[in-house]
């Protein structure tokens, strides 16, 4: 792999970005291939585990920036580097520079198991730590290093942390890392347990009783004060397609 190209599976949008600290936010999307970790309910294990590696495009950042215009034309200013984990390429700092010189704010989302000397460039930063249901084990250690290293760095965004949550194992998770980071703001999430449900209307239905006991456990929760409680909007909307 050239060290100036990034391994690109698919541009889309605009669209309305679902998750974290972005919800609602309209935005274009970059999505990396390649991952560190393999959780059991990942909605995009097509960017790890082979299923697409015939979609992948191998492109430097001028060559993203002129597909997002290509996709996008006039009507953006934001843009997602989603994967994946986009923290496994130090090359995306050269994506963000462009971008920037464009007046485009960037929004990034990573587990935290890896540091990027480009993570304090990024406008929105969310850090997703992994619950006992992905089948991974949270690195605190490296999780530390990162959150002292933003917060002690100086910084043209900010950032926050998000733990998607699907039982009562991961919602004692988030509480501990909450203590963890007290200071840091903080978003929950409902998991999507029916990642292959084609029926949107049945899974409205799922996700909206999962997002009401996350609603009620949180509410009852004297560890879990100062945080937001969030839905998956994108899966609410458009069910479990791709691209959108």
């Amino acid at each position: 792999m050239a060290e100036n190209r990034l391994p690109v599976m698919e541009i889309f949008g605009p669209t309305v970005q679902g998750e974290g600290m972005v919800i609602g936010r309209k935005t274009m999307f970059v999505r990396l291939a390649g991952c560190d970790y393999r959780c059991v309910w990942c909605d995009s294990a097509f960017t790890w585990d082979g299923s697409a590696k015939e979609e992948i495009r191998m492109m430097s950042a001028h060559e993203a920036v002129e597909a997002l215009r290509e996709t996008g034309g006039e009507t953006f200013a934001h843009v997602t580097i989603s994967g994946g984990n986009p923290a496994l390429y130090p090359q995306v700092g050269e994506l963000i520079e462009r971008l920037h010189e464009r007046d485009i704010r960037v929004a990034v989302e990573t587990q935290g198991s890896r540091w990027q000397d480009w993570f304090p460039a990024v406008d929105e930063l969310t850090l997703s730590p992994k619950p006992p249901s992905s089948g991974m084990v949270a690195d605190w250690r490296v999780l530390d290093e990162i959150v002292d290293k933003l917060k002690r760095g100086r910084r043209t965004g900010s950032f926050s942390l998000k733990i998607v949550v699907f039982d009562e194992t991961d919602l004692r998770f988030a509480a501990g890392a909450h203590e963890r980071y007290p200071d840091v703001p903080f978003y929950l999430q409902a998991g999507n347990g029916e990642r292959t449900e084609t029926d949107s209307r049945r899974l409205l239905t799922y996700l909206t009783g999962k997002y009401e006991w996350l609603i009620g456990r949180v509410m009852e929760h004297d560890k879990l004060k100062n945080v937001y409680v969030l839905p998956q909007l994108h899966a609410w909307v458009w069910g479990n397609k791709r691209g959108v």
